[in-house]
């Protein structure tokens, strides 16, 4: 109906209006003080293909006002980006909740579905009653979550004696037409051996060496791509390639070849959703056709060999004549389950130009790319067809100036492409990697230059997550050789090495350099796939096999259950949960930690000591020639023990945190019944542990076996062996990790500085004098004399005694999280300046943002700036000083804002700050 307004009324609004008081001002809108952003599913920003159905939620608060913590949130879950921003027909809302969590909030609505997307957004209420905007709208998209909604069939090329040697890669294609205006199109991918697929003659994703290295007998990962802007209506063809890979090609120290299987194949499906309705699926089977490839042969140790000549044109897309291709075989389905990936893709993450090309003797042309890298090189030259270019990989020249191969065994690391003609042509291979930083070129015709070869450098597709820079320029490059060290050898898998014929996941390796790759980039997810392997491939009896995954086969007696290797089962999961907090990873974790535990304790019995079974040890310790010294050669047994308590006592942290009481009591017990047995086996009433080795006293120290009593004097022995080698280290993979936190905690940080910046050998630094760019796998792979060390095992990418750089972090830069608030809800700032730094720039982003730290001193005033993330707090420790010498920005502490407490601890000054960023200063000129 009509509503009429009287006259009268009308009247009196206007006469109002003249005198200015029918509207009042606009008041402006209030200030945005806190807004939320970085918004993540699981362990991605919007991923697409993920097979959670209650996925995780993490978010970050973004403020310039200090003390900012959340209070409350509410999340928002819709169908539709558009049914989200209106906030209708929503699928669910969990309303204000009263929670400081932010980081991996568990997703409370209806299980997801396969195949769908959710869109989802966050508003906060902070502790001071400010409230944020709603997020920019973020989704997650499922994959295919149940094995009935594949309807492909695996496909392949028809069974051949020649299946168990190398043979060319197949070409795969399929014809198919669309009708109508496609709405969406989802291509649902994997393979036995590698892939790479294309639609109407444009490839698909550009992720490389798909679908990634797993444990393939139990777990194969499958990857989604939104291929809604490749497909049309009317004709299309989907393409695929095949490559050998892990799965089919040669692998592992024995060479041997398709340790999980003989034959290459490939399971697609693409999904299409019409602007109508209406759907239509493609799938692999029957109908497809097959065809060689110009890649005649590709492995992952040899390289690749491809033939410009065989090229199909046109081959994946329509309108291609295919009636010589020939039908392919459908094959039965592998026994592994179908996963989606938790973690990135392998992809291509920079490219190096040349910093020299010169003529070696022995007449190839040599590409020096100023980088020891894995990838592989980009080729671009010309010549007559027929012309065969070949490209070999060293990450060293002799010393004739030639291209050092020795060091790679029986890995090839050669390329070869064999030119069609007729103008310019570009290659890069396929199905490969290499580790190398000189290229060396032979049969090209007429003189190359730096455009010929680019280096293209291929890892997982890790956010690089921390900074560290200091005023030494030889403890930057360290840094940089470390980050280099874990680029090259985190690529799919954590790798040893990247050249050799190895390149394995080897458990010792990653366990050892955990905590500095988590400051370093984001290694949740990365790490949390590779855990999934442990578990899977872990034996029955709890033992562990030396590489996950394990292609090798083998039981607890043969390449399984060493100490410290093993030990990774355990101590990679606690790295993880300090780092991030990830509580469920720990929980799903946990068996398989407790069963290595219990296998460990079986081995040592009653008394305590871990003695039979093979056992690395200390490996690769420095080893004096000096008749004096024999070698710092620290028992098995000792270090089989001290594992073993550790592990203990990281299983009973776990089960408190996972709420089993039980559990927390038993594996406490065995850890005091694992540390009186280490103290009475190897340590002497006046305090000497072991062999005296540098390795005995710091896991003796850092994995707390010694009463408090004898701490003091083992830390007084560990310094008096470091100053009687000069200054020098003797340890291995096992004991350097924990080397200089010993020394720092017993009173020597002057020791561990000293040992951080020795020049020669062994040190940290010494192999950067020898010019190299990545961490080595020796201490002398390159001796003083300029000799090689033993070729059967001389890598020099090789991360494991990068190690160092978790102290780095924690001490020099000062960062850590607090084991009580993982994940760094709550972070530890403590510097330790020594070793003449006058300055360190220190940072990491957290789950909840950047956490940073960044000290100076010039003349007697030191100066800290802090930086912490909102929604947390932190500790921050000025060493010898006291609260009334502090300042905060120019102010005393009292009062300050965002400063929560102050307390003296000592000699030093703590001062408990909540999120914001601070200057402090100490000192007769302090800011």
């Amino acid at each position: 109906m009509n509503r009429i307004v009287k006259p009268t009324f009308v009247a009196a609004v206007l006469a109002l209006a003249s005198l200015g008081f029918a509207r009042s001002p606009a008041r402006a809108p209030a200030p945005v003080r806190v807004s939320v952003a970085g918004l993540r599913a699981e362990y991605l920003a919007d991923p697409v293909g993920i097979d959670a159905v209650r996925p995780r939620l993490s978010w970050r608060l973004a403020t310039d006002v200090r003390n900012t913590m959340q209070a409350a949130y509410e999340v928002q879950v819709a169908l539709s980006e558009g049914d989200l921003v209106r906030g209708a027909h929503l699928l669910w809302d969990s309303g204000r909740v009263e929670s400081p969590a932010s980081v991996f909030v568990p997703y409370a609505g209806p299980a997801g579905q396969s195949a769908t997307r959710y869109w989802w957004r966050v508003r906060v209420w902070t502790a001071a009653g400010d409230v944020s905007p709603w997020s920019a709208p973020a989704y997650w998209e499922t994959g295919l979550l149940h094995p009935s909604d594949w309807t492909a069939k695996w496909i392949g090329t028809p069974a051949s004696p020649a299946d168990t040697g190398e043979t060319p890669s197949p070409l795969l294609r399929r014809d198919f037409t669309l009708h109508g205006r496609v709405a969406r199109a989802r291509l649902y991918v994997t393979s036995l051996g590698l892939y790479r697929t294309y639609i109407d003659g444009r490839r698909v994703g550009d992720d490389e060496l798909a679908p990634g290295w797993t444990s393939y007998h139990h777990r194969l990962a499958y990857a989604t791509y939104d291929v809604t802007a490749l497909v049309r209506d009317g004709a299309n063809t989907v393409g695929a390639m095949l490559g050998d890979g892990w799965y089919r090609g040669y692998l592992g120290f024995d060479h041997g070849r398709g340790l999980y299987g003989d034959r290459r194949a490939l399971l697609l499906q693409l999904d299409v959703r019409y602007a109508d309705g209406r759907t239509q699926t493609v799938v692999s089977d029957g109908s497809w056709t097959y065809a060689d490839g110009p890649v005649r042969s590709a492995d992952i140790y040899d390289g690749e060999t491809y033939d410009a000549r065989l090229e199909r044109a046109g081959w994946d897309a329509p309108r291609y004549r295919d009636s010589t291709w020939k039908a392919v075989a459908v094959m039965a389905a592998p026994a592994a389950r179908l996963v989606a990936p938790v973690a990135p893709p392998v992809k291509r993450v920079m490219e190096l130009k040349p910093v020299s090309v010169t003529r070696a003797p022995d007449g190839e042309w040599l590409f020096d790319l100023g980088q020891n890298e894995v990838g592989w090189a980009r080729l671009r030259a010309s010549g007559p067809r027929g012309t065969a270019v070949t490209m070999r990989f060293g990450e060293v020249l002799d010393h004739d100036g030639n291209l050092y191969t020795g060091n790679l065994r029986r890995a090839r690391q050669t390329d070869r492409y064999v030119m069609k003609g007729g103008g310019p042509e570009t290659y890069e291979p396929h199905f490969t990697y290499h580790g190398f930083r000189y290229v060396a070129l032979s049969g090209l015709p007429g003189t190359p230059d730096a455009s010929t070869v680019t280096g293209i450098v291929v890892s997982s597709d890790l956010e690089q997550t921390g900074t560290f820079v200091t005023s030494d320029t030889m403890l930057n490059k360290l840094q940089h050789n470390i980050v280099w060290g874990q680029r090259g050898n985190f690529l799919s898998v954590p790798t040893d090495c990247p050249q050799r014929d190895e390149r394995l996941g080897w458990t010792g390796d990653a366990q050892v350099f955990a905590p500095t790759a988590a400051f370093d980039m984001n290694v949740n997810g990365f790490l949390a796939n590779w855990l999934a392997d442990v578990a899977i491939d872990q034996h029955a009896d709890g033992s562990l096999p030396w590489v996950i995954p394990n292609p090798m086969g083998g039981d607890s007696t043969d390449k399984a259950g060493t100490a410290g290797w093993g030990d990774a089962a355990v101590i990679v999961p606690w790295t993880l949960y300090l780092a991030y907090g990830d509580s469920a990873l720990l929980a799903r974790q946990y068996p398989s930690m407790r069963a290595w535990v219990d296998f460990e304790a079986r081995q040592a019995g009653p008394s305590g000591v871990w003695r039979p079974g093979w056992q690395f040890g200390d490996w690769l310790a420095y080893h004096s020639t000096d008749a004096g010294y024999p070698g710092a050669t620290t028992g098995t047994d000792l270090i089989a023990t001290a594992y073993l308590a550790h592990s203990a006592d990281l299983v009973a942290r776990s089960a408190r945190v996972l709420g089993d009481a039980a559990d927390a009591a038993k594996y406490a017990a065995l850890f005091e019944k694992e540390r009186a047995a280490f103290d009475r086996e190897f340590v002497t009433p006046a305090g000497r542990v072991g062999e005296n080795t540098q390795t005995a006293y710091a896991l003796a120290l850092q994995f707390g076996l010694l009463p408090d009593s004898l701490r003091g004097t083992a830390g007084n022995r560990l310094a008096a062996d470091v100053r009687l080698h000069d200054d020098h280290l003797t340890t291995g993979f096992l004991g350097t990790p924990n080397l200089l936190d010993a020394l720092t905690r017993t009173g020597h940080l002057d020791v561990a500085y000293k040992l951080l910046l020795q020049r020669t050998y062994p040190s940290w630094l010494y192999p950067i004098t020898r010019g190299a760019t990545t961490m080595w796998e020796r201490w002398d792979g390159i001796e003083p004399d300029g000799s090689f060390e033993d070729p059967s095992m001389n890598s020099f990418n090789h991360y494991a005694f990068g190690a160092v750089g978790s102290w780095m972090y924690r001490t020099i830069g000062g960062i850590a999280p607090d084991p009580e608030h993982p994940g760094y809800e709550h972070s530890i700032i403590a510097p330790d300046v020594g070793g003449g730094l006058d300055s360190a720039r220190t940072s990491v982003v957290t789950p909840y943002g950047r956490l940073g730290s960044a000290w100076r001193i010039a003349g007697r005033t030191f100066t800290l700036d802090v930086t912490v993330p909102p929604n947390t707090w932190a500790s921050v420790t000025l060493r010898n000083t006291t609260p009334d010498r502090v300042r905060e920005g120019g102010r005393v502490l009292a009062g300050d804002p965002g400063v929560r407490g102050v307390r003296q601890a000592g000699a030093d000054v703590v001062v408990d700050v909540g999120s914001g960023e601070y200057r402090f200063g100490v000192g007769a000129d302090a800011p």
